[in-house]
């Protein structure tokens, strides 16, 4: 059994695939990218704040999948450019300053609508 995840409150799945998926004890998360769901635009371009409102974005997922990032057990990040890690690094730290999750980041070739970060993640349901 699985349950499909489904909120206004973060960006729409722009492709056949759901926000998330809740099974087996556990929500994974899409990755979400940069943008604000209210304007369905990117909130701006500088990388701290992209992942900022990624980090909202994945919030508002969690929340609408009864978790939180409390839950949140292992997170992959996508970065556009590796030189902006200590950046990312910084704003994700303020998110994940107690009961942090194992955690993987590479350098993609590319992300969706080019954006500069995307994050996904497994968390607890």
């Amino acid at each position: 059994m699985k349950e499909i995840v489904s909120t206004d409150k973060a960006p729409g799945a722009i492709g056949p695939y759901s926000q998330a998926v809740v099974t087996g004890g556990f929500v994974f998360c899409s990755g979400q990218i940069p943008i604000d769901p209210a304007t369905g635009e990117f909130v701006s371009n500088d990388v701290a704040e992209q992942t900022d409102q990624v980090l909202k974005n994945l919030s508002a997922v969690l929340e609408a999948a009864g978790s939180g990032l409390d839950g949140v057990v292992k997170t992959t990040v996508f970065l556009a450019d590796m030189n902006d890690f200590a950046a990312m690094n910084e704003v994700y730290g303020k998110y994940f300053s107690e009961n942090k999750p194992a955690r993987a980041t590479v350098q993609a070739a590319r992300l969706p609508r080019d954006a500069r970060v995307e994050i996904e993640c497994v968390a607890v349901a």
